[in-house]
């Protein structure tokens, strides 16, 4: 499924939104690196770690926006959507390997060995951070601005958009943590503080990279419809008067606005083949009103009537005897 113009639109604005990030992310990445080192602060190097997992990330994503929308070919019949799926899970496994463990590492370090006390180098440190946290927030605001207009909640389906909020609002976070971890630091001449906030903003990186990795796993094994809009296909099948009894209803999500809908219903007794192909075609176009994201619709129809007529002890014997 290649999407539809309006698709392709929030496509594009989530491109700028995580084009956004990205360039914020590189001129932070740098800046809290410089600054980390100049000050030998633990906090500030693990905020550096945290904006260069971000800025990794946010290539994976624009790679899930451009590749997700490739049409469906003969290897992948549904198409490519589960791309965004799988580059999600990618920019969690980062957040936990290059954000989380790092900080923990540097949290580890500082109250093994301590760290250098510069006073100077604190000073400029914090001013990093506070320009820092200027620039993430503009770049959290452009991303809770976007889910706004797309709907609120129903915006954060996106795993791209989802991923660009969450990463904003614990960048945002950790760098508070870090400046008060600094500051109490500088005040103190304790570094147990700097090191905790260290810590911290690694237990931060690694509970958000678990949620985001368990997102993008249930999207990637095969995510159901959510209850309410399986019960309307449901009600939908069931009001049809040449259906019987509906025995199953799978549905799975095979792309952000792609969702594959398979059906076995029975019939009521005596339709002939044309008209059995006339409700199918009659329901599948319902069921695409109904539900415009139902990219693959897939009906097993039967007449149980007649199965039963079939597998009956007297036809049984008919046959036999013949």
């Amino acid at each position: 499924m290649t999407g539809t113009a309006t698709d392709h639109q929030a496509d594009r604005r989530t491109r700028v939104t995580v084009l956004v990030a990205l360039v914020a992310n590189l001129v932070i990445a740098l800046a809290k690196a410089v600054g980390g080192l100049f000050a030998g602060s633990p906090a500030l190097l693990s905020e550096a770690a945290h904006s260069v997992a971000d800025s990794l990330n946010e290539v994976f994503l624009l790679a899930a926006l451009r590749r997700s929308r490739r049409p469906a070919d003969e290897k992948h019949p549904f198409g490519y959507g589960k791309e965004r799926f799988f580059w999600s899970l990618i920019a969690a496994v980062g957040i936990f390997v290059m954000g989380g463990c790092f900080s923990f590492f540097q949290g580890v370090e500082a109250l093994r060995n301590g760290a250098e006390e510069k006073l100077s180098g604190y000073v400029a440190g914090l001013i990093v951070l506070g320009v820092a946290f200027v620039a993430e927030g503009i770049s959290l605001l452009r991303a809770l601005h976007q889910v706004r207009r797309q709907g609120g909640s129903a915006g954060l389906r996106d795993p791209a958009l989802r991923t660009v909020v969450a990463e904003d609002g614990t960048a945002v976070l950790g760098v508070t943590l870090a400046m008060i971890g600094m500051a109490l630091h500088m005040v103190t001449g304790q570094v147990v503080w700097e090191a905790s906030a260290s810590l911290a903003i690694g237990v931060l990186l690694v509970y958000v990279a678990y949620r985001l990795g368990r997102d993008a796993r249930d999207q990637l094994i095969g995510e159901a419809m959510d209850p309410e809009t399986t019960g309307r296909i449901r009600a939908l099948l069931q009001a049809q008067p040449e259906i019987d009894s509906v025995e199953a209803l799978l549905t799975m999500k095979v792309g952000l606005d792609s969702t594959l809908v398979a059906a076995r219903v029975d019939l009521v007794p005596g339709l002939d083949s044309e008209q059995v192909e006339e409700v199918a075609v009659r329901i599948k176009r319902s069921i695409a009103s109904l539900v415009p994201e139902a990219g693959e619709i897939f009906l097993d129809v039967t007449d149980r009537a007649a199965a039963r007529e079939r597998e009956s002890p007297a036809a049984t014997g008919e046959r036999g005897g013949a």
